[in-house]
C-alpha cells in the first residue's frame, strides 16, 4: 500500500488519500462525500487507513514497534487470534477519532491505532517483561529499563494528556491521539479474553525471571568493570 503510494503524484496523492483513508466528514457531512463523488458511510476507508502512511519515517516508526512488541504477542495468541487484535484496535481507533473530530475534512491514515492495541495487549499479557527505552535529553541519548505494564501506563497517559489538550487548542501536530487511545484501550480490553488459558507455573518464573534481569545485568556490568581492574 505504501510503495503504491508513493508512486502516485502528487494530485493522485491527494485524491487516494481523500477515498482511502479515514476522512472524519465523510460519515458525518453527506455534502462532503457527494462534493468529491465518495460513498457516503463507505465501509473500506475503515481498513485501508491502516494500511497507509504519510512518509518513510511514519511507516518505519510503526514497524519498529511492531516488532518490538509484536512477536511475542502474536506468540502466544496464536496468528488469527493475533490479526483480528490488530485489526479491532485499529478500528476502535478509527472510531474514537471520527467521534472526537466531527466534521474533519482531514484524511486520517496509519498504523499507529492498531498498534496501540499491540502496545496495551503486550503490556497486560507481559507486565513484568522489561522494555528499553530511548529517550533524548538534550542531544544526548539515554537509555533505560521498565518493566511494559509502567511503560504503557506512561505511554497512556501521555496520549491521554495531548488528546485532552486538543479539545482545547484544537488538533494540530498531524497526531491522531484520540485514536492511540481508542486503539490502546481495545487492546487492553481485548486481550484478556482472546489469549487461551496461561499456565500459572510458567508465568510466575517468567515473571521472576524479569524482575531479576536488571539485577543480573547489574552483576554482570560490575563483574566486566571489576575484571578490567
Amino acid at each position: 500500500m505504501f510503495a503504491w503510494q508513493a508512486s502516485l503524484s502528487q494530485a493522485e496523492a491527494i485524491a487516494f488519500a481523500r477515498e482511502f483513508a479515514l476522512v472524519p466528514a465523510r460519515y458525518t457531512s453527506p455534502a462532503f462525500a457527494e462534493k468529491y463523488g465518495l460513498t457516503f458511510f463507505g465501509p473500506l476507508p475503515w481498513l485501508t487507513s491502516m494500511f497507509m502512511h504519510g512518509g518513510i519515517l511514519h511507516i518505519a516508526g510503526n514497524l519498529w514497534v511492531l516488532w518490538v512488541f509484536g512477536p511475542a504477542l502474536e506468540d502466544r495468541l496464536g496468528s488469527a487470534r493475533y490479526l483480528v487484535l490488530y485489526l479491532a484496535s485499529g478500528l476502535a481507533a478509527g472510531l474514537l477519532h471520527v467521534l472526537f473530530n466531527v466534521g474533519s475534512t482531514v484524511p486520517t491514515l496509519g498504523a499507529s491505532g492498531a498498534i496501540a492495541g499491540v502496545i496495551a495487549a503486550y503490556a497486560r499479557r507481559f507486565p513484568y517483561a522489561w522494555v528499553n527505552v530511548l529517550a533524548p535529553v538534550g542531544f544526548v541519548p539515554f537509555v533505560f529499563a521498565m518493566p511494559a505494564l509502567m511503560f504503557g501506563g506512561f505511554w497512556f497517559v501521555l496520549q491521554v494528556t495531548q488528546a485532552a489538550g486538543s479539545l482545547v487548542a484544537g488538533p494540530g501536530g498531524g497526531i491522531a491521539w484520540w485514536a492511540h487511545v481508542g486503539g490502546f484501550a481495545a487492546g487492553w480490553l481485548l486481550v484478556k479474553r482472546m489469549a487461551p488459558p496461561a499456565d500459572q507455573a510458567e508465568e510466575v518464573r517468567a515473571a521472576t525471571e524479569s524482575w531479576l534481569w536488571p539485577w543480573r545485568a547489574w552483576w554482570r556490568w560490575v563483574g566486566w568493570w571489576w575484571g578490567r581492574r
